[in-house]
């Protein structure tokens, strides 16, 4: 490398600790930014790429106006990049050499506090994850933005990828001493940045943070965290709230592919709200009340008591409709609290972010008054011991201007009276500036020209002006010439002198004191924030709780009835979201009833027809009613589900080498090994990804496992007509089908779910709705009577399945674990060959030979070819 000058010593020293993020250099007015990272910069922010030197010497550069440069900031961390923000912190009129520079802070996506990377509606959240000797993992988890602080301790890795799932962070902190592996996955499967930390020593500064938390592990993971942002933010961490340990089972558990199933949030395909169970609703009125809804969604309750004291509230709010609406009148003024608190603590709140403050503070007697019409017990319990902050607001409003500008050092953001040392500086101006301009009055009477004036520059003060052409009439000797103009002369006098020191002196002692009065406001404002932060909470829930009462009576949505381990008793129940987006009325309602002999669901019918629906119908139903949400229905029993697995839809996960099928199977097992009693399984066409017999055999096997070894309400989704005969085995198991019918030869979809089984598919139909050529759907009618006319025949050999064989299939479940599965032999041993040489064939083996023969073996379940196999062998006297 060629020679480099003192600054770019400085600034490679500088580098070298923080290799993991664009280094912003400070140099004047810009940002500057040197080999790779300028390169790198250069091709993502879309500017030019200059260079510093030539030659040799010459060293790759780009740089960004400080005053600009927030918007880039924003969009590098938007990429998931970090930034290192080296300022000047030495006044270069003082420095000997180079000018000293620090770094002050460095932007993550994970804390990130502002700009476009921050949305109104969403939290960002920065997790960190802590592994410990044997299974057990921390993770802790932090919006910079709004103060939350959690931590859980964790012992299974698929379940941390699901806790962190439900996040959606955007940077993940861990050891560097982590398997590599498992960083490979959290990028893959989170699409996070990764940053490190080591650390997990006790942190003086934050000790209150986690002084309600137990010691050991729990507190490690948070110091971990701690630490981090400590180093990386180099700011205040103030906002933070308590930490708080919870535990994962608290709440109902859906694993990321059945949040995703579920478009909980939103859509599978194009991740957009709308279409979601989010978009249906989310008619807050605040953005932290949003953010409430959403951690709701993801996060059901399975405490009854706060489920019901939820209802409650819903049920006054339906009721009391003129509270209601002055409730969202009033929550439409209430800016969000959360955000400013964080904001002030950080230190980047200005004076229009007080003003918000103030307004929304204003907002808060006004709604608790409206609450309190209510009468509700929930909503008094949640205010009780809540300040409304009224010192804070009284403190707002006689201290910040209305209309302050934006800037905190331009002056104009405190208010006449609030300071007898301003009201003294502020007097002075305005008293100098009437002085002036009576003076330029009186010296355009005395002297009689007109165009004389009194003007100001920064260079020169206060003068008096003459154009040339009227010197003339100037008396001698009145004024003191200042300076010569090409068209005019300026002049001072004594009494101008002192008014001109007088002003100047008030202006700028006015503005700093002004920015120091700011200053001790904002340090006082930080003395609200668990304040703020309790009042927000509460203001939240209120403004979730509103939504829920409006979106229930708009759509005529009912009060569910909670039995913990109870049935499911839903009467013409409706999915939420396919039922708003289309035309009101036209949604065909379905009722859902699970119980003691009703456990399993088996549903067939068409394609088309709504058996997915169907299925979604009741999970989102339940997720509805554990969040303390009114449900789309005419009547709901429901109970409360520990935990929510879906499979529905299919999805090659190509990205991991995993095809429809594996992706299937995985998610299945996830299913019926996690599954409890109380758990929901929607399992919709398993088993369509593989061979037909081999598919038809799992899904056989899994509703078998589900019936006989879980017991949890199912509803399971199947093509395979052949598994209906279940129903007679299975005694917790009932048919239902989604009905159609013929009309002129075409197949009209009846959209409602029915007792029995389906008598066929509909499929070719469904191709005709698809508008395939006419000639190819002809040609798969035929080739379709010729199947049915096959299986006709076939079923004939049909065998009753026998008592002992219900017994063995019990049986086989019962004592897997001991035994080993036995494999019928489909092909004679050497022995029975030489014999079969030997021995002439009987007329039996004939009869055997010929059954075989002319047996089809495309149109046979499995359970069919061993009954058949069985029969036969019992004919050769085996």
């Amino acid at each position: 490398m060629a020679a480099t000058t003192p600054m770019m010593e400085q600034y490679l020293r500088i580098k070298a600790d923080y290799e993991d993020a664009f280094l912003f250099f400070r140099l004047g007015d810009f940002y500057e930014m040197f080999y790779d990272d300028a390169k790198k910069a250069a091709k993502e922010l879309e500017i030019t790429l200059t260079a510093r030197g030539k030659g040799e010497d010459r060293i790759p550069m780009c740089g960004v106006p400080y005053h600009s440069a927030e918007h880039y900031i924003a969009q590098l961390i938007e990429k998931g990049y970090k930034v290192a923000i080296c300022e000047q912190t030495e006044d270069p009129a003082m420095a000997k050499g180079v000018v000293r520079r620090e770094v002050v802070q460095i932007i993550t996506p994970g804390t990130v506090m502002e700009g476009q990377a921050i949305h109104d509606n969403e939290n960002n959240y920065l997790l960190s994850i802590t592994p410990f000797e044997g299974e057990e993992i921390g993770l802790a988890a932090v919006d910079m933005t709004t103060g939350e602080f959690k931590v859980t301790i964790l012992t299974d890795f698929e379940e941390l990828i699901n806790e962190m799932t439900g996040y959606r962070p955007k940077e993940v902190i861990i050891p560097s001493s982590l398997d590599v592996e498992k960083q490979q996955t959290f990028e893959a499967r989170l699409k996070v940045t990764l940053s490190y930390e080591d650390h997990t020593e006790p942190v003086t500064e934050a000790v209150a943070l986690v002084e309600t938390l137990s010691e050991g592990k729990i507190k490690e993971t948070c110091y971990q965290l701690i630490r981090y942002l400590q180093r990386t933010t180099k700011r205040s961490l103030e906002h933070l709230q308590q930490a708080v340990y919870y535990l994962p089972q608290e709440y109902m558990s859906m694993d990321a592919h059945s949040k995703r199933n579920l478009e909980l949030v939103e859509t599978l395909i194009d991740k957009k709200k709308q279409g979601s169970l989010l978009w249906v609703l989310d008619q807050t009125e605040t953005a932290m009340g949003a953010r409430m809804l959403k951690q709701w969604i993801e996060r059901p309750l399975l405490n009854k008591q706060t489920i019901e004291n939820r209802h409650e509230l819903v049920d006054k709010l339906i009721q009391h409709f003129f509270q209601r609406e002055s409730l969202q009148e009033q929550l439409q003024g209430v800016y969000d609290l959360e955000r400013l608190s964080g904001r002030v603590a950080f230190g980047n709140v200005n004076g229009r972010d007080l003003i918000q403050l103030k307004k929304s503070l204003e907002k808060i007697p006004e709604i608790f008054n409206t609450l309190h019409e209510l009468n509700s017990s929930y909503a008094n319990s949640l205010m009780q011991n809540i300040s409304d902050c009224s010192e804070l607001r009284d403190l707002l409003e006689t201290s910040i201007e209305e209309n302050c500008p934006v800037s905190i050092t331009e002056g104009g953001i405190i208010k006449d009276r609030y300071s007898d040392q301003l009201d003294d500086y502020r007097d002075a101006m305005r008293n100098g500036k009437a002085w002036i301009a009576a003076l330029e009055k009186q010296e355009k009477e005395i002297t009689g020209i007109r165009s004389l004036k009194v003007g100001f520059n920064k260079v020169f003060g206060y003068y008096i002006e003459v154009t040339k052409a009227n010197l003339s009439q100037l008396p001698e000797g009145r004024y003191e010439r200042k300076q010569t103009l090409t068209n005019a002369e300026r002049f001072i006098t004594e009494d101008l002198k002192e008014k001109e020191a007088l002003i100047l002196e008030a202006e700028e002692k006015s503005g700093k004191l002004e920015y120091e009065l700011f200053m001790a406001i904002r340090e006082q404002v930080k003395a609200f924030i668990r304040p703020l932060q309790q009042l927000a909470n509460v203001i939240s829930i209120f403004d979730v709780l509103q939504s829920f009462a409006e979106v229930a009576e708009r759509h005529r949505y009912v009060k569910p009835e909670l039995k913990p381990a109870g049935n499911v008793d839903i009467r013409e129940g409706r999915h939420p979201v396919v039922e708003k987006m289309i035309d009101e009325g036209d949604y065909v309602a379905n009722d859902i009833v699970l119980g003691d002999d009703r456990e399993l669901l088996l549903i067939t019918g068409p394609n088309m027809a709504g058996k997915s629906t169907y299925m979604r119908q009741l999970a989102l139903i339940s997720v509805m009613a554990q969040t303390g949400c009114y449900v789309p229905a005419t009547h709901a029993e429901l109970p409360i589900f520990d935990q929510i697995f879906t499979r529905i839809g299919a999805a090659d996960d190509l990205a991991h080498g995993q095809s429809t099928f594996m992706v299937e199977m995985l998610e299945t097992k996830h299913a019926v090994s996690k599954s409890t009693r109380n758990s929901l399984i929607l399992l919709d066409e398993i088993g369509r990804g593989t061979s037909t017999y081999d598919g038809m055999s799992l899904a056989q096997a899994i509703i078998e496992y589900i019936h006989d070894e879980i017991g949890a309400k199912t509803l399971f989704s199947t093509h395979y007509h052949e598994l209906t005969h279940l129903e007679n085995d299975l005694p917790k198991l009932k048919n239902v089908h989604v009905s159609a019918k013929e009309e002129n030869g075409t197949v009209v979809f009846l959209h409602k779910v029915v007792d029995g089984a389906a008598d066929r598919s509909y499929g070719i139909y469904v191709a005709e709705l698809a508008e395939l050529p006419d000639k190819l759907i002809n040609r798969a009618k035929v080739i379709l009577a010729e199947f049915e006319k096959e299986q006709s025949d076939i079923q004939a050999h049909r065998l009753k399945v026998s008592d002992e064989d219900k017994e063995s299939r019990t049986s086989f479940f019962q004592t897997e674990a001991t035994n080993q599965p036995t494999q019928l032999s489909l092909f004679p041993t050497d022995s029975e060959k030489t014999s079969a040489k030997k021995d002439a064939l009987t007329k039996t083996q004939k009869k055997v030979l010929d059954d075989l023969t002319t047996l089809n073996l495309l149109h046979v379940s499995p359970i069919e070819a061993i009954q058949l196999l069985d029969k036969l062998q019992r004919k050769l006297g085996h």
